[in-house]
């Protein structure tokens, strides 16, 4: 696709923004290497400063990135203590008019995010927004050529965009690439880590589009490239239903969708090769129920292979979380934590129920995690979603991000090198054990109280949680919450015992451990006990 020039050369108009702007000037920092996904034997890591990094996040309502509503953000970050904003960029703020860009906002959300010292992740609201195109520019609006709606089976207009109008597609990227390329000169620091291609793309109330276009379209070979990633190699030349038989139609919609939002994706890395994903609005990963009762077309479970040959420009593909049942939950997790594809959760309800699954997610690998809705609204106290009316639906975010950001880059190291585990307290199982090598870690939740006769038996609302990252063979980094971690050795038929040699409470500081206090007596001799106040443990283990 040949993108046209802007009016105005971007590069010049964003060089003249960073010069006006003493804020941006000031901190654009010495380039450093550009923020990137690595792999290694399955796992993944989210590089950020040359190092992994462990997206502490929180995404603002769908309104809130205006500069009027930023305060109530910024406000919502800190106390939490996220080390990421997710925030939305309009296409139809940033192209109101076709060909002209507006940038204030995204130099705005750029400039305030230094300011509060924390990282930007921008979901790029373009085509799709939740399956529909209600963010598209009023001049795309007004000319439904360009982002035409599906048609349904019985030849009615849906409320979903068409993934078939070439005019769209090449609007769109036109729009992406502009952002991407005005990112790339105004933030050298690397504020903007991480960039969202749309947001929950696919269709409600059609499994795909029935238009002309779209069932010529169908009825074409399916595309080499997809039947040789799917080891389908031998049906080569079979149309849709033919190589798909009941699940064509969804299949079809999957990677059209995908499709398109890869080519935008490809547009923008052309300008500036930040890592970039999507997210998936679920189906329910146990009981999912027939096509057509979910959004279709996106990358839900079923379809996570065609995606990936579809949209090879995206660097995972993520799902937003809204099942506040654990067992679901943590079927989403193995799900979308695969070798090919880094866990994301960019999006989760946020009553405390899902606050507690950062810990299972922490525990597949997750590289990054945030809330939806973190921040107030103009008309008052806007709830997360998920959460009830007079809860406080920070306060559980809150205490996972003071537990693990003093260490979140030691928590990602050791995640990436296979040497952590991390829980979050099931209801029906208050005991684990982690193994560790000859070391075993025996975690109990609940209140804990001297004496190993008087073991916890579990939380009232199963809110215990634990971090165990392995340093050295007999080193290990400790934190939990409403839980009681105990070391022992792990074979049982060993007739020797663990010692504790070294305890320390301490924090990093600049990559380095600093201990502010040895523990003994009372705080080791029944297991180390972790109550609501977060505490960082180096523990030093020996035998006799």
């Amino acid at each position: 696709m040949t993108l046209p020039k802007l009016c105005v050369p971007l590069s010049l108009l964003a060089l003249a923004l960073v010069a006006a702007s003493p804020a941006l000037r000031a901190v654009d920092a010495p380039a450093n290497p550009l923020p990137h996904f690595e792999t290694k034997d399955g796992r993944h890591a989210f590089i950020v400063d040359g190092a992994p990094f462990l997206m502490l996040g929180g995404q603002c309502n769908n309104s809130s990135a205006w500069p009027a509503a930023l305060p109530g953000v910024w406000s919502a970050v800190e106390r939490m203590g996220a080390n990421t904003l997710e925030a939305p960029v309009y296409w139809e703020q940033f192209e109101p008019d076709q060909g002209h860009y507006d940038t204030t906002i995204v130099d705005t959300l750029v400039r305030q995010a230094r300011e509060h010292r924390v990282r930007l992740v921008l979901l790029w609201f373009g085509t799709w927004k939740n399956g529909s195109s209600h963010y598209v520019p009023m001049w795309v609006k007004n000319n439904p050529a360009i982002c035409p709606k599906i048609i349904g089976k019985n030849g009615m207009a849906v409320d979903s965009p068409s993934p078939h109008s070439a005019a769209g597609l090449e609007a769109d990227s036109r729009a992406f690439a502009a952002l991407m390329r005005h990112l790339k000169v105004a933030d050298s620091a690397h504020t903007v880590i991480l960039v969202q291609v749309e947001n929950e793309s696919g269709a409600w109330n059609s499994i795909r589009d029935y238009s002309p276009a779209a069932q010529a379209l169908f009825e074409k070979p399916v595309p080499k490239v997809l039947m040789e990633a799917l080891g389908l190699a031998g049906k080569a030349g079979a149309d849709w239903a033919g190589a798909f038989g009941p699940n064509a139609d969804e299949y079809f919609h999957a990677w059209s969708v995908g499709r398109y939002v890869g080519q935008v994706a490809a547009a923008g890395k052309a300008e500036y090769a930040l890592p970039m994903y999507t997210n998936a609005a679920l189906r329910d990963p146990i009981n999912p129920g027939p096509a057509g009762t979910y959004e279709s077309g996106g990358p839900t479970d079923n379809v996570l292979s065609i995606w990936k040959a579809a949209a090879p420009e995206l660097d995972a593909l993520s799902p937003d979380i809204y099942l506040s049942d654990s067992i679901k939950y943590r079927k989403v997790l193995d799900l979308y934590s695969r070798p090919d594809n880094p866990l994301l959760v960019p999006e989760n309800g946020g009553s405390p129920a899902f606050a507690r699954m950062f810990l299972a997610a922490l525990g597949k690998g997750a590289v990054g995690w945030a809330p939806f809705g973190i921040d107030r609204g103009s008309d008052g106290y806007v709830p997360m979603v998920g959460s009830k009316p007079d809860e406080d639906p920070l306060a559980a975010v809150s205490l996972n991000y003071h537990l693990v950001g003093p260490i979140a880059r030691e928590v990602a190291r050791l995640n990436f090198e296979g040497r952590l585990q991390a829980l979050a307290e099931d209801p029906s199982e208050h005991t684990k054990t982690l193994a560790f090598g000859r070391w075993q870690a025996g975690v109990t939740f609940g209140v804990p109280a001297f004496g190993f006769d008087r073991e916890p038996k579990g939380n009232l609302d199963a809110d215990g949680r634990v971090v165990v990252g392995q340093l050295g063979e007999n080193e290990f980094l400790v934190t939990g919450h409403a839980c009681r971690v105990d070391f022992r050795v792990a074979d049982p038929g060993s007739k020797t015992q663990r010692e504790y040699l070294r305890v320390e409470e301490g924090t990093y500081v600049n990559g380095a451990f600093r201990a502010s206090r040895i523990w003994n007596g009372d705080q080791t001799d029944w297991g180390l006990n972790f109550g609501p106040a977060p505490v960082i443990l180096r523990v030093k283990l020996g035998t006799y």
